[in-house]
């Protein structure tokens, strides 16, 4: 009986390694489609970025990114729900399956890139990190800040980047590190630190939220890259695929300018640009059907105008392009063609 027992058990743990191999994990375009909705990681409240009304709708930069997603994978921009996430919670629930991308002002490094399970599927936004400083401190530069306390989020790049500059430059400051984006103004207001540091555009955005933002400053010195971009988890190519073609699509889509508003027009033009964007585009086999790339330009935007509504000179932070304008209007920004 007992080697009948073993037998049986030898038996069943071979036909488990037979038949696991044939077992496919289910995607998370699948899982998307399924529940009809992607699930989106943002931050807790950033301007421009991604931030909560009153009435709990999010707009932002990285919000869009999202809703242009849900558009070519799902066909509407409204099918997303926005997880806010601190930088401490960011990665696990990316890591775990909570999120199905990460659009949370993140900046794509080797560490995250290689050592932690993600993909960054692109940029979309070039930053750089600075410091907001009270005018009556007299700082007019970051050497200025010998002694300062200087309040950095904690779990950051900012972190790292702030102790590294200070010590190259044998200038001696002192960190005060903190959780959130909101204790971490609420102390730069109190005068419990000198400067705050941040990515700059973050920066733009804190000092809307100051009750005397006239007093703010923010000094020229940018003392770090920081392209910003969503994450995806490894092992899912096509998921992977669909977030970078969608960033794609939305700074081809102002290169070749079709817009929300004359993409019904543009897509009978026989300019062959326009018409790999639309057509070719959207005949790719990557999981989003026909007119993928038509429904983030119709329902979404293109980069021009989800940045200009989010952060230039439709919102309240009035950032110039800078850094992100197109890479033939003076910028950087770039995105692989549609061939």
């Amino acid at each position: 009986m007992q080697n009948l027992q073993r037998l049986c058990t030898i038996a069943g743990v071979i036909l488990l390694l037979f038949f696991t191999p044939l077992v496919r994990a289910i995607t998370t375009l699948e899982m998307a489609k399924q529940r009809g909705y992607i699930t989106c990681g943002v931050s807790t409240g950033i301007p421009g970025f991604s931030y909560p009304d009153n009435n709990g709708r999010w707009s932002g930069l990285d919000v869009d990114v999202c809703r242009a997603v849900a558009a070519a994978a799902l066909g509407s921009a409204s099918q997303v729900r926005f997880i806010p996430l601190t930088t401490r919670e960011r990665f696990k629930a990316l890591s775990d399956g909570t999120v199905d991308i990460l659009s949370r002002n993140t900046t794509w490094t080797l560490s995250r890139d290689a050592g932690m399970g993600f993909n960054h599927a692109g940029i979309i936004y070039h930053d750089g990190q600075g410091f907001m400083v009270n005018k009556d401190r007299g700082y007019k530069n970051a050497r200025d800040l010998s002694g300062a306390i200087v309040c950095v989020k904690s779990n950051t790049t900012s972190e790292k980047n702030l102790i590294d500059y200070f010590e190259t430059l044998q200038i001696s400051i002192h960190p005060l590190i903190l959780e959130t984006t909101q204790s971490m103004t609420k102390a730069f207001e109190s005068e419990r630190c000198d400067a705050l540091t941040s990515d700059r555009s973050q920066l733009f955005a804190l000092r809307l939220q100051l009750s005397k933002s006239e007093k703010a400053y923010i000094l020229p010195d940018i003392i770090s890259k920081e392209p910003l971009g969503p994450l995806v988890r490894n092992g899912d190519d096509q998921w992977f695929d669909i977030i970078r073609w969608t960033l794609a699509a939305l700074i081809n889509g102002e290169e070749l300018g079709v817009s929300s508003n004359n993409v019904d027009v543009l897509s009978q033009s026989k300019n062959p640009d326009i018409q790999n964007l639309l057509i070719l585009g959207s005949q790719q086999e990557i999981g989003m059907g026909q007119d993928w790339s038509y429904r983030i330009l119709k329902q979404v935007g293109n980069y021009d105008e989800i940045f200009s509504r989010n952060l230039g000179e439709q919102s309240a932070l009035k950032i110039k392009r800078g850094l992100n304008a197109l890479w033939n209007q003076g910028g950087i920004l770039y995105a692989p063609p549609f061939r």
